[in-house]
């Protein structure tokens, strides 16, 4: 179940039917998907987020978000494996629903929530490539809005 912040929550088959009304409403623009999952680990869980932002170049964005819950998960590379997960899984539903047949020129980043800084620069190489490997764009921080900025506001 995703959440879109004014229409509450959508099934994944009412996020592609949004999704596609949104760039009915303007073909004429250029659109990327981006996609990102952060998590949030407390003693009691770990929550995960991951964010679908289409974006309409240069006319704004729609998002959507879905929250996913699981045990606690202290280890961050674990965590951060995780979240690449999630994403391309997300990606993958979407592909099956027929979103990406929409245009041949809709390209896909996957923004990972990893950066240069701290001990997540570790894993750059390790989620960049795997994320490359399955023909994508993969972003990381600060770049990687949908991870860092987007989920991330919803895992408080």
């Amino acid at each position: 179940m995703f959440i879109h912040p004014r229409k509450g929550p959508m099934s994944l088959v009412q996020v592609v039917a949004d999704i596609r009304a949104y760039i009915e409403r303007d073909k004429n623009s250029r659109y990327k998907i981006v996609l990102g999952t952060d998590s949030q680990t407390s003693h009691r869980e770990t929550l995960f987020v991951t964010a679908i932002i289409v974006h309409r170049v240069g006319k704004g964005a729609l998002f959507y978000y879905a929250r996913n819950r699981s045990k606690p998960l202290p280890d961050l590379r674990y965590r951060i494996y995780r979240e690449t997960e999630l994403s391309l899984s997300c990606m993958e539903q979407l592909k099956e629903m027929g979103l990406v047949g929409l245009s041949a020129d809709l390209p896909v980043e996957i923004h990972l929530d990893v950066g240069r800084r701290g001990e997540t620069r570790k894993l750059i190489q390790e989620v960049v490539g795997w994320v490359t490997s399955v023909g994508y764009t993969a972003k990381i921080k600060p770049e990687a809005y949908a991870a860092s900025a987007v989920a991330d506001r919803f895992t408080k």
